[in-house]
């Protein structure tokens, strides 16, 4: 006999993809290179069309050399608040750098008005670069539990 606790789950609406995407600032990016896959924890902001991520690099990012080699990147941004309250949406598309004239246009004080503080582990913070991404949303589904 299986015990294993279950909820149901049912697709979001549109609008209720766009809120949660709007309110949340974290998830996970899923990057590939080479058959080798890569997730890393991000900060981001989404407009509708893209989720744009802003990545720190340290002259030797893995992440950033994953994120150049990857062709299609999948994002995942998801919530729990227990078993009757949990939700995650999971975008994908191309990835790509940013121009440096888009990354220029923004300044710190804008950066840190958009996302939470960077995450520096081993580097030193100011020998860490911001670097800009954008996924290109080609498709895009999210789950809720049914309450």
């Amino acid at each position: 006999m299986d015990v294993t606790d279950r909820v149901y789950t049912a697709g979001m609406t549109d609008e209720e993809v766009d809120e949660r995407l709007r309110e949340r600032q974290t998830g996970v990016l899923s990057l590939a290179r080479d058959g080798d896959a890569y997730a890393v924890p991000v900060a981001f902001r989404y407009d509708g069309e893209s989720i744009r991520f802003r990545l720190g690099d340290d002259g030797a990012s893995r992440k950033l050399a994953f994120a150049d080699a990857t062709d299609t990147a999948c994002f995942l941004a998801y919530g729990y608040e227990g078993p009757e309250d949990s939700w995650s949406i999971i975008a994908t598309g191309p990835i790509r750098r940013l121009p440096e004239e888009d990354r220029d246009a923004t300044t710190a004080a804008d950066l840190n008005d958009q996302y939470v503080p960077l995450r520096v582990f081993d580097e030193a913070i100011e020998e860490t670069a911001l670097i800009g991404y954008e996924l290109e949303i080609e498709a895009i589904t999210g789950r809720r539990t049914v309450r």
